[in-house]
């Protein structure tokens, strides 16, 4: 039986690994200017499109999934809802914030300043969020993402308030509503650090299983449960921060893929993170693929195609018992 279950379980992760693969390659042929495969070994023009804008357009989406999906899945276990992530959360909102204290106070900054201050104003959102989320009563699972709902609302009304009197409204739209339209080859490589931050999530794998499972638990365990409520901020600022500053806020991704994965997966981190990664970079390179064919060859917004997509998705979630329920 457990041979069965591995063979099976190998199975479904070669499939899987096939199908993000092939999203991989559509995504580089799938553009206005037309580019055949052939045409990247014979054609300089083709391999320069495809090096300088599709190749890290792909990149940068495979990024921003697998990050953003990690994000949501550690900070559902540090805040012990399933029904919460960076974007529902007031983590993406409180980056926009930071990005508008840089364009007003040093509007000439880097993007790694941008980065910098959005991790900053983004971990203290998060801290925030999660100090009043574990003071709701834990009888009721929905206050919470309906706190962070509310609470992301008011970061996020903020934000617009202090853009509007300032007259830089459209500037911060910008980092709203995300969109891979505007990645080339200089301003992408930043989302890289989001695969070192998947590695340290997978080297505290464990400790954050014991996490899930509350904190006079894990205490009596031997966890350190404020360290590693520490790091869990880090990864999750860190993560939803470079995201903002370099393609936008993108919802649901940190909601839907855990949520989903887990279900068929179980709740072990060190089993879960792999799957969690890949899914989230299937779905937001599947996404960003849909909305540049959607409205050819005109293009809608990734966070806009997640809109609906991660909408349904939830509610499904919502509305769908699991099985062993």
């Amino acid at each position: 039986m457990i041979a069965v279950e591995r063979g099976a379980s190998r199975s479904i992760g070669a499939a899987a690994l096939l199908a993000l693969a092939a999203l991989f390659v559509i995504s580089i042929f799938v553009g206005v200017g037309e580019v055949a495969p052939r045409d990247v070994f014979s054609d300089p023009d083709a391999l320069y499109l495809v090096a300088a804008s599709r190749l890290p357009r792909t990149l940068a989406a495979v990024l921003t999934g697998a990050g953003l999906a990690i994000a949501g899945l550690v900070m559902q276990t540090l805040a012990r809802n399933r029904f919460v992530e960076p974007t529902t959360a007031g983590t993406g909102q409180s980056a926009a914030l930071g990005i508008l204290v840089v364009a007003l106070l040093l509007p000439s900054a880097s993007i790694a300043t941008k980065t910098l201050v959005a991790s900053l104003t983004a971990l203290a959102g998060t801290s925030l969020f999660l100090a009043i989320a574990h003071r709701l009563p834990p009888t009721q699972p929905f206050l919470v993402p309906l706190f962070g709902l509310v609470y992301g609302g008011v970061v996020g009304a903020a934000v617009t308030f202090v853009a509007w009197h300032t007259d830089l409204l459209q500037f911060i739209e910008i980092w709203t509503n995300g969109e891979f339209s505007g990645v080339l080859r200089g301003r992408y490589e930043l989302l890289w650090a989001s695969a070192a931050v998947l590695a340290v999530t997978w080297a505290f794998a464990d400790r954050l299983t014991l996490m899930s499972l509350g904190r006079d638990v894990s205490v009596g365990l031997g966890l350190d449960y404020a360290r590693m409520m520490q790091i869990g901020l880090l990864i999750i600022s860190i993560v939803t921060a470079l995201t903002v500053v370099i393609v936008g806020m993108i919802p649901f991704v940190g909601l839907v893929v855990p949520n989903m994965v887990s279900r068929l997966i179980g709740d072990n981190m060190r089993s879960l993170i792999p799957w969690v990664a890949g899914s989230g970079a299937a779905l937001v390179l599947a996404c960003d693929i849909i909305g540049r064919l959607l409205h050819f060859p005109y293009e809608i917004p990734v966070g806009t195609v997640l809109g609906v997509v991660g909408a349904a998705s939830f509610l499904w979630l919502l509305l769908r018992r699991p099985s062993h329920a």
